[in-house]
C-alpha cells in the first residue's frame, strides 16, 4: 500500500514541474467531435519567462479527447507551436545557461514531456526560445522556435542578454 501511494505521489509530482508557474489558458478550440466524451482540442496557453521579466510566450498544444484523454492516460502528439514576445521592459533576475529549461509539462501518463528552453544570440541581442518534446526512450524531431529581440522600453535602455549568460 505504501509503495502504491509513493508511486502515485511521484506521478502526480512529475505531471508539471513548475506548479507555481502554470501557464494561463487563453482558449481551446475543438478539432474533432467525440460522442459522450471530451472532444479533441487545440489549447492555447501563455506563460511568462520565470527569470526574465518582460518576456511572455504563447504556445498551442493538441489535447486528446475520448476516453483516454478524459481519464488522463492519452499520449499527446508532439505538435506544438510557440510565439514569444517582449511585453514590457526586459529585466534579468539571474544568469542563465544556453539551452536552459524555462518550462516543462507532462504530455503522457509517464514518459513524454514538452519542454521550452531559452538561449541568447549574443551577436544580435536576441533571446531564442525552443519548444520540443522528449520521451524516456526516443524524442521527437518536431519543434518550434521563437525569437525575442531585446528592445528599449520607454526610457529604459535595452540590456544585453550576453551579460546574463553563465560562463
Amino acid at each position: 500500500m505504501r509503495l502504491a501511494a509513493a508511486a502515485l505521489a511521484l506521478v502526480l509530482s512529475a505531471s508539471s514541474v513548475f506548479a507555481a508557474d502554470e501557464p494561463d489558458l487563453i482558449f481551446k478550440k475543438s478539432t474533432v467531435w467525440k460522442f459522450l466524451t471530451p472532444d479533441h482540442k487545440l489549447a492555447t496557453y501563455a506563460i511568462d519567462d520565470p527569470i526574465i521579466e518582460g518576456v511572455a510566450c504563447h504556445f498551442t498544444v493538441p489535447e486528446k479527447g475520448g476516453i483516454s484523454g478524459w481519464i488522463g492516460v492519452a499520449e499527446e502528439v508532439s505538435d506544438v507551436s510557440l510565439a514569444c514576445r517582449q511585453v514590457g521592459p526586459v529585466v534579468f533576475k539571474e544568469k542563465f545557461e544556453q539551452g536552459e529549461e524555462m518550462f516543462r509539462q507532462r504530455r503522457s501518463f509517464l514518459f513524454k514531456k514538452m519542454r521550452i528552453v531559452r538561449g541568447c544570440d549574443a551577436k544580435r541581442n536576441v533571446l531564442v526560445y525552443l519548444v520540443y518534446s522528449d520521451k524516456l526512450i526516443e524524442g521527437s524531431p518536431k519543434n518550434s522556435t521563437s525569437t525575442v529581440p531585446i528592445m528599449p522600453w520607454g526610457d529604459a535602455a535595452a540590456p544585453r542578454c550576453s551579460d546574463y549568460m553563465k560562463k
